[in-house]
């Protein structure tokens, strides 16, 4: 009977334990090892000393970029939502209704709705403008119009799951604060800074590390949208696995990313014990 009582929890999470263990781990050392591999040396640099030739530079621009653009955009964006939800009014269930649908839609299926909203010839967007007599405008002509679509389209996407997480966090904010701060003449700015901000602490941290990891590692959005140019780390490693004779730089790619992720997770979490 105590055997039972001491081993019974273990073995519940002995399947999970394994499944964590043979479909993340053991991929991920693999990864990491075979990138300091090659068909004719082992324990080399060659591989990632191959890839500033090819193109991990800009990789790692754009992703940085893409990343804190589309973070930056979606805290915005979540703040006014869970601003919004935060308060009674008349249609809330149904205005919640449609913030959350977007976060619902598979990424997949959010990158080809974009990419037929923002289709040069037929598009729905030139299409709108038509009505108006405005010329059509090629929303892929250039590198700065790719960025601006994926960080929009890719907020589309998840803003939902931020503002989520804030409303969380505000509905646990006690209204007698906000009232003291009114009564000491604070206006809605100040109170957003001094009140809700500082509250919202954990909640934001949480949100971050969340959303950050996922944002490093987009893929599928901006191979639908924009192909492999712009390159980025997720897409860089993909066409390296597909299209190259050596899979080694793929390996490589994919560790690179690894460290990018780990490196924003750890800072995450030493401003939340620093906070």
């Amino acid at each position: 009977m105590r055997w039972k009582e001491s081993y019974s929890p273990l073995l519940l999470v002995t399947p999970a334990v394994a499944y964590i263990l043979y479909f993340s781990l053991y991929p991920t050392f693999t990864a990491v090892f075979e990138s300091f591999q090659t068909p004719f040396a082992s324990n080399t640099l060659s591989n990632y000393q191959g890839l500033v030739f090819l193109g991990l530079g800009n990789a790692i621009a754009n992703t940085l970029v893409v990343s804190f653009g589309a973070l930056a955009f979606q805290f915005f964006l979540a703040f006014i939502i869970a601003g919004l939800l935060a308060r009674e009014f008349i249609g809330k269930r149904a205005f919640m209704t449609i913030t959350i649908l977007p976060w619902g839609v598979a990424t997949i299926v959010a990158s080809f709705i974009f990419s037929n909203i923002f289709t040069v010839s037929d598009g729905y967007m030139n299409s709108f403008l038509q009505l108006f007599g405005l010329p059509s405008v090629n929303w892929y002509s250039n590198f700065s119009s790719k960025i601006l679509l994926l960080i929009l389209s890719d907020s589309w996407k998840n803003t939902p799951i931020v503002a989520m997480i804030l409303l969380a966090g505000m509905t646990g904010i006690s209204r007698e604060l906000y009232n003291a701060a009114a009564i000491d003449g604070a206006g809605p700015v100040r109170r957003f800074f001094y009140v809700t901000l500082p509250n919202l602490r954990n909640f934001i941290l949480i949100a971050l590390v969340i959303r950050g990891i996922s944002e490093f590692n987009i893929f599928a959005l901006p191979l639908v949208l924009v192909g492999y140019n712009p390159p980025f780390l997720a897409t860089l490693a993909y066409e390296f696995y597909s299209t190259t004779s050596s899979i080694y730089y793929s390996y490589a790619a994919s560790t690179i990313l690894l460290a990018v992720v780990l490196v924003f997770a750890l800072v995450a979490l030493k401003l939340r014990r620093i906070a």
